[in-house]
C-alpha cells in the first residue's frame, strides 16, 4: 500500500499513476470532496503577510487555477539529474492541453493583444487544460469552473478511486510515523494509517511542517512566485466576464498576463476594468514555521516587479486604458514552493532521508517557475509513482 497526504495536482496524479500500476492507494485529504462549481467556499482564509492563495478540497488548488499549462523548469531539472520530459509530453496529450481558439479570447484580452504586439512585443496564446467545446468564458475560473469545462486533480482522483484507491476526506494530517530511520504511517485527527510509503503532497506550507515533525530540516527556503495585477478604467470592456489569462507574455524577468481583480476597483466599476498579471520568479527569500510563513521580498524581487508593473502600465494605456485610472494591487503569492527543494532535503527521486517518505508537490522545486508550475509538479509526480512502482 502507498499512503498519500493531499489530493491536488501532485497527490492526485500520484494516486492515479500508483491505482492504474495496481498499488493499494490510500488519498488522505483534510478537504472535502465537492462539485467544481462549489470550490470558491474552500478558499483557505489568508489574514496574514504574506497573502498566499490556497484552497483545502479534493483536487486542491487545481479547481480555482486558471487551467494554464505552461513547462516550467523543465532543463533546470535536469541540473539535478530529474528529466521530465517525456512525463510532460504524456500530460499534455491526456489533458488535450492546447491553445484556445480565437472564440474564446474576449475583446478585452484581445486588445491586450494587439496593443503588446504594437509594441514590438511577443504575445501567445496561454496553452490550457481546458475543453474548448464545454467551456463558455465567463471569469469564473478562478472560484471554481460552472460547467467543469477546466482539468481539475479531482478527475484524477475519480480515476484512482475507479481503480481501487481509498479517498478519505475530512482528515487533517498531524504526524508522521517513524521507526528506525524509516517511514511507518501518519497520525490523522482520524486515527493512524500505517505503511512503509508515505508520499507527502499537502503543499509547501503544510509539507514542511509534517517534515519538521519528523526531524527533517525543511522549510528554510520559501518562494510564492509573487505576482500584482495592474489595471485601468476602459468603459464597459466587459473584461471581468472573460477566459482569465488567455495570453502570454515572457520578459526575461517577469511574465505578464490578461488578468482581472476585484481588488482593483470598486464592485460597480467592475465592468470597465482591463488589467494585467506581473508574475515574477522570487528568491527563496522565506521560510515556514510551525505557526507562521515568513517572506522578505530581496531588492532584486522589487525591480523586476517594478518594470513589470512599468510595462503592463504602457501595455494597457495602448489597450485604451485611460492613463490617470491605473493602479495596482498588493504582492501576493499564487505558487508556494521550494520548502523541501531537490537535491537539499529531498534526493533526484524525491525520498527524504527517512527511507520510504517521498515529497511530490511544489515543495520540492529548486527555484521559483515565476509562471503557472502545475504541469511540471504533475510530470514530478508521475516520475514518482513509476520509480516506486519499479523499485
Amino acid at each position: 500500500m502507498v499512503l498519500i497526504v493531499g489530493s491536488g495536482a501532485a497527490g492526485a496524479t500520484a494516486a492515479r499513476e500508483l491505482a492504474f500500476r495496481g498499488f493499494d492507494v490510500t488519498v488522505i485529504e483534510r478537504g472535502p470532496c465537492i462539485e467544481d462549481r462549489d470550490a470558491f467556499r474552500c478558499y483557505d482564509e489568508s489574514t496574514g503577510t504574506p497573502d498566499l492563495l490556497s484552497t483545502s478540497c479534493v483536487g486542491g488548488s487545481t479547481l480555482v487555477a486558471a487551467g494554464n499549462a505552461v513547462r516550467v523548469l523543465e532543463d533546470r531539472l535536469k541540473d539535478y539529474g530529474v528529466d521530465i520530459s517525456r512525463d510532460l509530453d504524456a500530460l499534455e496529450g491526456e489533458l488535450g492541453v492546447s491553445e484556445l481558439p480565437e472564440t474564446h479570447i474576449g475583446r478585452g484580452t484581445r486588445l491586450i493583444m494587439d496593443a503588446a504586439e504594437s509594441m514590438g512585443i511577443r504575445v501567445r496564446r496561454m496553452p490550457k487544460f481546458i475543453r474548448p467545446s464545454e467551456c463558455k468564458p465567463c471569469g469564473k475560473c478562478s472560484f471554481g469552473c460552472p460547467r467543469s469545462a477546466k482539468w481539475s486533480a479531482r478527475e484524477f482522483i475519480v480515476e484512482a478511486v475507479e481503480h481501487g484507491a481509498e479517498l478519505v476526506t475530512g482528515t487533517e494530517v498531524t504526524g508522521i510515523i517513524v521507526e528506525d530511520g524509516a517511514v511507518r504511517g501518519v497520525t490523522t485527527s482520524g486515527g493512524s494509517f500505517y505503511d512503509e510509503r508515505v508520499i507527502l503532497a499537502a503543499g509547501a506550507i503544510e509539507t514542511p511542517r509534517l517534515l519538521m515533525g519528523a526531524g527533517i530540516g525543511a522549510g528554510k527556503t520559501f518562494f510564492m512566485d509573487t505576482f500584482i495585477t495592474v489595471g485601468g478604467l476602459l468603459d464597459d470592456v466587459g473584461f471581468c466576464d472573460e477566459l482569465q489569462m488567455a495570453a502570454l507574455i515572457e520578459m526575461e524577468d517577469f511574465i505578464l498576463s490578461p488578468h482581472f481583480s476585484t481588488l482593483l476597483f470598486p464592485g460597480e466599476m467592475k465592468r470597465s476594468v482591463l488589467g494585467l498579471m506581473v508574475k515574477i520568479a522570487d528568491e527563496a527569500s522565506g521560510r515556514v514555521e510551525p505557526d507562521r510563513v515568513v517572506k522578505h521580498h530581496t531588492e532584486a524581487d522589487v525591480k523586476h516587479l517594478s518594470e513589470g508593473a512599468a510595462l503592463a502600465g504602457s501595455v494597457l494605456v495602448a489597450a485604451g486604458v485611460r492613463p490617470d485610472t491605473l493602479r495596482s494591487t498588493h504582492p501576493r503569492g499564487a505558487h508556494p514552493g521550494g520548502t523541501a527543494p531537490i537535491g537539499r532535503v529531498v534526493d533526484e527521486n524525491l525520498e527524504t532521508s527517512l527511507q520510504g517518505l517521498f515529497v511530490a508537490d511544489a515543495s520540492v522545486l529548486p527555484e521559483a517557475p515565476g509562471a503557472p508550475p502545475i504541469l511540471t509538479i504533475m510530470a514530478l509526480a508521475r516520475r514518482l509513482a513509476r520509480h516506486i512502482s519499479s523499485d
